[in-house]
């Protein structure tokens, strides 16, 4: 009669013991590792910003903070900023006021149709501080890249007493007055603000409001000078038309004094236009090559 066989061992698990033991000694390795290192917070900040954009939609590769940036546009690469800024725009307090344009060179974010500057002065208004507030804690914290302010006036010269001998250097000024504001006054208020996340390390405020980060840049009344030039240009032409209409007796004299008359109401509400379409600030925010 045959003897019964004892059955053989099932060792085809066996390794996964030796597996999981091999993963605990790697683990307890790398948190001693961890332990003993120094945090830099804002490489931290930076790691963990990329991993959200990956989460959002972002394409790979691009990273938020320290010196390698996306040649993506700024609001098409990062969906976070877009909905935020989105908000903003559509806020009734800032409606008709805030525009965002993509260009070759960044994103151009255009505040106007408010006073931001006291008349003659660099000094920022209230209300251009509640809204640089709004901007800036947006294109700030959410990248690194270099940021151009631009100071603009309109047309009318300094007066004898005015602290700045022309409008180019007004316009510097306020280009300044943008970028002090955000190193300075914002600066603070973000600490207050996030004063946790400041002092237990995982926001540095020093990263993000580096002051090399900021270029102001002085435009002064240049672009608004070309415009009235060209409206000159243009109602010169006009006024030349109807004299030469009426010269030639196509129409009365009443009717040359009322086209005059209507071209100089013209002239005036343009320019009228033109100075209100300068009261404004733009911020371009530069793109940069992922090296």
């Amino acid at each position: 009669m045959a003897k019964n066989k004892k059955p053989k061992e099932d060792n085809s698990g066996k390794w996964m013991t030796t597996f999981s033991d091999l993963n605990s000694l790697l683990m307890t390795f790398f948190v001693a590792l961890f332990s003993m290192a120094t945090i830099s917070p804002g490489k931290f900040q930076q790691a963990a910003m990329s991993f959200n954009n990956a989460f959002d939609g972002a394409p790979p590769g691009v990273l938020v903070g320290g010196k390698s940036m996306s040649e993506e546009p700024l609001i098409s690469s990062n969906p976070g900023i877009k909905r935020d800024l989105l908000k903003i725009v559509e806020d009734e307090n800032f409606k008709g006021k805030i525009t965002i344009e993509e260009t070759d060179r960044g994103t151009i974010v255009s505040l106007s149709d408010m006073a931001f500057f006291q008349v003659g002065s660099a000094e920022l208004t209230k209300a251009a501080k509640d809204l640089l507030y709004q901007i800036g804690i947006i294109i700030l914290e959410h990248t690194t890249n270099p940021i151009e302010m631009y100071g603009y006036t309109d047309d009318l010269q300094m007066t004898e007493n005015n602290i700045y001998p022309s409008n180019w250097h007004l316009g510097a000024a306020r280009a300044a007055s943008i970028a002090r504001f955000f190193t300075g006054e914002l600066k603070e208020r973000r600490t207050l603000e996030r004063i946790g996340e400041v002092r237990n390390g995982t926001f540095d405020i020093n990263y993000f409001y580096d002051e090399n980060r900021f270029y102001p840049i002085a435009v002064g009344d240049r672009e608004i000078l070309k415009e009235i030039d060209n409206l000159q240009n243009e109602v010169d032409s006009r006024r030349s038309i109807k004299s030469e209409e009426f010269q030639s007796g196509e129409i009365t004299a009443e009717e040359f004094s009322n086209a005059k008359e209507e071209i100089d109401n013209y002239y005036d509400r343009e320019i009228q236009r033109l100075r209100d379409s300068y009261r404004k600030i733009d911020l371009l925010i530069l793109r940069q090559r992922i090296r």
